[in-house]
C-alpha cells in the first residue's frame, strides 16, 4: 500500500523550512512558512499618528489671566475714588475747601446766597418764661440771610453751619436754642423755593470769654462752604 508522503516539523512543531521563533500556523495576511509581519513590511498594521495636544487650557488660562488684572483695575479705581470721596467731604468738614466772604455782603455755595449782618455773644438764655435754652458757656447768635439762587427748592439746615475762633477751633450749632429764638423754624430744616429768602438766627454755644472768628455757611452738609469773618 501506498500512503501520501507526510509534512516534515522540525523540533518544537513547527514545518520544516520555517524561521525559527515562527508561529506555526500563519498569520492573516502572511503566507504559510513565512515569518510574521512586522511594522514597516507590507501586511504590517499602519502606526498611529500621535495625537495633537489641545491648546484651549492655555486660551483659558490667558482669559483668565485677563479678567482678574481687568477686576484688580476696577477694584483700584473705586477704592481710589472712595477715597478720594472721603478726602474731599473731610476737607468740607474742616473748612479746607471754604471760599472766603465778607460780613454784610452777599456771599454763596451751591443754590445759596448769604449775608451775614451781626453777632450777638452776650445772652446765657434764650427764649421766654415757657420755652427757654440755657448755654453751658454763653451762647453766640449770629443773623444770617439765606436766599434760593438756584433753579428748585433746596434745605437750609442750621446743623450744616459750624463757626470758628481765632485759634480755629470749630463749634456746631445749638438746634433747641435756634427753635427757641427763629419765627417758623427758619434755621431748622427748612426748605426754601428759588428766588426766595428766609431770615435767621445761627446760635452757638461757646466757653464764656470765646470771641467767634468766622462763620461758615453751607447749602449742604457736603458742600465746601463759604468762610465769612465776623467783627
Amino acid at each position: 500500500m501506498t500512503y501520501p508522503p507526510q509534512e516534515s516539523h522540525a523540533p518544537g512543531g513547527q514545518p520544516a523550512g520555517a524561521p525559527y521563533g515562527a508561529p506555526s500556523g500563519a498569520p492573516y495576511g502572511a503566507a504559510p512558512g513565512q515569518p510574521y509581519p512586522q511594522p514597516g513590511f507590507a501586511g504590517a498594521p499602519a502606526p498611529q499618528a500621535p495625537k495633537k495636544k489641545r491648546k484651549w487650557p492655555w486660551i483659558v488660562a490667558i482669559i483668565a489671566l485677563v479678567v482678574i488684572v481687568g477686576c484688580i483695575g476696577i477694584v483700584t479705581a473705586v477704592v481710589g475714588g472712595a477715597k478720594e470721596v472721603v478726602e474731599t467731604l473731610d476737607d468740607n468738614a474742616n473748612g479746607k475747601n471754604a471760599v472766603a466772604g465778607e460780613m454784610g455782603k452777599a456771599a454763596r455755595d451751591g443754590k445759596f446766597e448769604f449775608v451775614v449782618s451781626q453777632m450777638d455773644c452776650s445772652k446765657t438764655t434764650l427764649g421766654d418764661s415757657i420755652i427757654n435754652e440755657t448755654a453751658q458757656g454763653t451762647f453766640c447768635v449770629v443773623t444770617v440771610k439765606v436766599t434760593n439762587i438756584g433753579q428748585e427748592a433746596q434745605l437750609f439746615d442750621g446743623s450744616s453751619q459750624k463757626a470758628y475762633d481765632a485759634k480755629g477751633t470749630q463749634f456746631s450749632n445749638n438746634t433747641a436754642a435756634e427753635v427757641t429764638i427763629n419765627k417758623n423754624s427758619a434755621t431748622f430744616l427748612n426748605e426754601i423755593n428759588p428766588g426766595n429768602s428766609v431770615t435767621g438766627k445761627l446760635v452757638f454755644d461757646v466757653p464764656k470769654g470765646t470771641k467767634l472768628a468766622s462763620i461758615e455757611l453751607h447749602d449742604s452738609m457736603f458742600s465746601g462752604g463759604v468762610k465769612i469773618p465776623l467783627k
